[in-house]
Formats: C-alpha cells, sequence, structure tokens
C-alpha cells in the first residue's frame, strides 16, 4: 500500500485520475491545463507535484522545480482525514475557512466559482483514497 503523496502514490494516482473513472475526461472538455502540488503545512517543499495538460495528468511524483498553479497544505492528520471520508464542497469550504486546508497558492475562491473546476476539486479526494489501495 503506497504511502499519500509517496511516488508510488503519484504514479497511482496519475493512472486513476487518467482512467475512465477519473477526471480527465471531464477537465479536458474545458483544457485544463495546471501544476498542482499537494503537501504538508509548514514544510518548505510539496511533496507530490502534478502537471495537468488538457485534463490528463502528463507527469506526478516528487517536485522538481515546477513553476507551481497550485499548492494546497494541510497538516498530515488533515489530509488522512479528507482522504479517508472523501469530502464534499460544504466540507472543503469549512476545512478551507478554519485553516485546515490552505492554498499555499492558487485561488479557492476562483476555483469554488468555476462548477467545472468545484466539481473535479471535490472528485480529486475520493481519487486520492483509491490510489493508497
Amino acid at each position: 500500500m503506497p504511502e499519500l503523496f509517496s511516488d508510488d502514490w503519484a504514479t497511482n494516482y496519475k493512472d486513476i485520475w487518467n482512467s475512465n473513472e477519473g477526471i480527465a475526461r471531464e477537465l479536458g472538455q474545458s483544457n485544463f491545463s495546471s501544476v498542482v502540488a499537494f503537501g504538508v503545512d509548514g514544510e518548505d517543499d510539496p511533496r507530490v507535484v502534478l502537471t495537468i495538460s488538457n485534463g490528463q495528468i502528463v507527469s506526478a511524483g516528487s517536485p522538481r522545480g515546477e513553476s507551481l498553479n497550485w499548492d494546497l497544505r494541510a497538516s498530515i492528520d488533515e489530509w488522512g482525514a479528507l482522504v479517508a471520508k472523501p469530502p464534499g464542497l460544504m466540507k472543503l469550504g469549512l476545512a478551507y475557512t478554519s485553516r485546515k486546508l490552505k492554498f499555499k497558492k492558487g485561488d479557492y475562491a476562483v476555483m469554488i466559482k468555476d462548477p467545472r473546476l468545484s466539481t473535479a476539486f471535490v472528485k480529486c479526494f475520493a481519487l486520492m483514497a483509491k490510489a493508497i489501495n
């Protein structure tokens, strides 16, 4: 079982994201491209970086100096809770407003107002748990 945000987890996550059960097709219809990082609050660097091109994750793994569009941080315990029971928009909003989920880079308000992005954002948490199993 890969550890959350490890290179093995990142590879599994990429495969699931790009599969039929993932969200690549939905984001591809919007021509979504971005560089997204996930990490632990208080650490200088993120633990994993995803490069997304037209909805598909084209690379996933440890940071290699990429210029990030989004950098999400939370404590290890909070990530565990978000992965164990994937949140909906309400729970994500509460995590954000209580500063349990932080956007070190990127704008939560902009993302949440775009239904295509907010739907994908919620779904990405459900995929995180699948990448561990």
